[in-house]
């Protein structure tokens, strides 16, 4: 059986039509337009709680790549010698082994994220990839406020000195990555199995869709095109119109990359794919877009814009296709294929498990809760299908929602349901609080078994 991985950086779960039923995520900016995705989940198992073990970008990779988790001890860093990947297994395996990307963190000196394939194929020019050393020739204010330091100032400049020569939207880079992809596929028919990973940066920042995408903002705002946005609180560095305009273009990047999965997958079909296959759709994470007030990904912002992410997995022919409510995390992902093809035994040392009875309609359960945040960064959440805790550093408050009734997470309840709370902090140890800021100060003084102890109203 062939596996096909396509992972798809920064895409939020609302802005995928199958998730929220087409309908706007903010005022004034249109609900975006996936149809290829959509008509692809059809034939998938679609998961409603698949969550990150660790964020961001390469701590994700590590998961999905290797079963392990990452948060309480793993950084931003290469795979070591002592990782063993998933091209790495199944390359031992018979397989062939391609990886498709844009993604420069991946072509970074040293980080060994293509370790294990027999090919890999690096599209240059993303975000802040140095690929060019000359000035773009369009004009840097067209594309900041005054807010932007020379840093900032900088990163635009090199992203649009990369992006200069665009003109068709083949110039594109999610388009370049999927072409890429699909000729690969097309070439590696002869092989018996086949492993592929394509990995779109799209739509991660910078956004700038081609103009047939960049239908999603105010045809009337004359303001700077402010492509890639501040991090921070969005009324420290944008006005109410250029925070929506902002919104458009992550809305037209995104629909943009849904054009460019749909290109792709017509090739897959075409080569026979659909029938021999297992098909992985995902994000890394989301992206905050002033949701809570901040924009850019950051440790602080555990809330479901940045958490939830498109989760779907097509079996061969599109057997079993059905909606789930199992709550799954990314390391579980490669222990689910090694047992989907017969390779079970490979994933022993694994800290993931198999949700294989999950895809097979057996089941509707995995796991009972999830932890996740970053690595270096003080706050943590945890949550189940219907709650949400996010533990704070020691003088700021906890925070819990509750996902079912309020989705955009803006009534914290913690004092009316501290049993909840106590009974999501105490699904994980201090252990998964070590290596951060936090380290055990921030389970207070009382410890884990001790918090959301008092009554309503004194949450320890």
């Amino acid at each position: 059986m062939n596996i096909i991985g396509i992972m798809l950086d920064s895409f939020r779960q609302d802005h995928v039509s199958v998730y929220n039923a087409g309908q706007p995520v903010f005022d004034g900016v249109p609900a975006c337009r996936t149809p290829n995705i959509d008509a692809f989940a059809q034939e998938c198992v679609v998961f409603d709680h698949a969550y990150p073990e660790a964020l961001p970008t390469l701590p994700v990779r590590t998961q999905l790549f290797t079963g392990q988790r990452t948060l309480p001890y793993r950084h931003w860093q290469p795979l070591t010698k002592e990782d063993i990947s998933i091209a790495e297994i199944l390359n031992v395996e018979g397989y062939v082994c391609g990886l498709i990307s844009d993604c420069y963190h991946y072509r970074a000196p040293g980080m060994n994220y293509h370790r294990g394939f027999h090919a890999y194929r690096w599209v240059r020019g993303q975000e802040y990839d140095p690929w060019t050393s000359h000035p773009p020739r369009r004009r840097v204010d067209d594309y900041v406020n005054e807010h932007y330091d020379d840093v900032w100032r900088g990163r635009v400049a090199q992203f649009l000195a990369n992006t200069e020569t665009f003109r068709q939207e083949g110039d594109w880079f999610a388009a370049k990555v999927f072409d890429e992809a699909a000729a690969w596929l097309t070439h590696n028919r002869v092989h018996d199995d086949i492993f592929l990973w394509v990995d779109s940066f799209d739509p991660h920042e910078p956004w700038d869709p081609p103009a047939r995408f960049d239908t999603y903002t105010d045809p009337d705002y004359r303001g700077k095109r402010l492509v890639q946005p501040l991090g921070g609180r969005a009324e420290d560095w944008a006005q109410p119109e250029e925070i929506s305009h902002v919104r458009g273009l992550y809305a037209g990047e995104a629909a943009f990359v849904d054009h460019c999965v749909g290109q792709f997958l017509k090739v897959v079909k075409e080569q026979g794919y659909y029938h021999d296959s297992v098909i992985v759709l995902t994000a890394d994470h989301g992206h905050p877009l002033g949701d809570h007030g901040k924009f850019l990904k950051g440790g602080d912002r555990l809330y479901n814009e940045l958490l939830k992410v498109p989760f779907m997995i097509r079996l061969p022919d599109g057997e079993g296709a059905h909606r789930t409510e199992a709550l799954v995390q990314f390391h579980d992902l490669l222990p689910t294929l090694l047992e989907l093809i017969g390779m079970a035994n490979n994933a022993t040392s694994m800290h993931g498990r198999s949700f294989l009875d999950v895809l097979r309609g057996e089941s509707d359960e995995h796991r009972q809760a999830v932890i996740t945040g970053y690595q270096e960064a003080p706050d943590r959440c945890i949550r189940d299908q219907t709650w949400s805790l996010i533990e704070r550093p020691i003088g700021a408050p906890d925070e819990l929602y509750n996902l079912a009734a309020d989705p955009g997470e803006r009534v914290n309840v913690i004092d009316e349901h501290p049993e909840e709370a106590r009974r999501l902090s105490e699904a994980f140890g201090s252990y998964f609080r070590l290596g951060s800021e936090m380290g055990t100060s921030g389970v207070q003084e009382k410890g884990i078994q001790g918090k959301y102890e008092l009554a309503s109203g004194s949450v320890a």
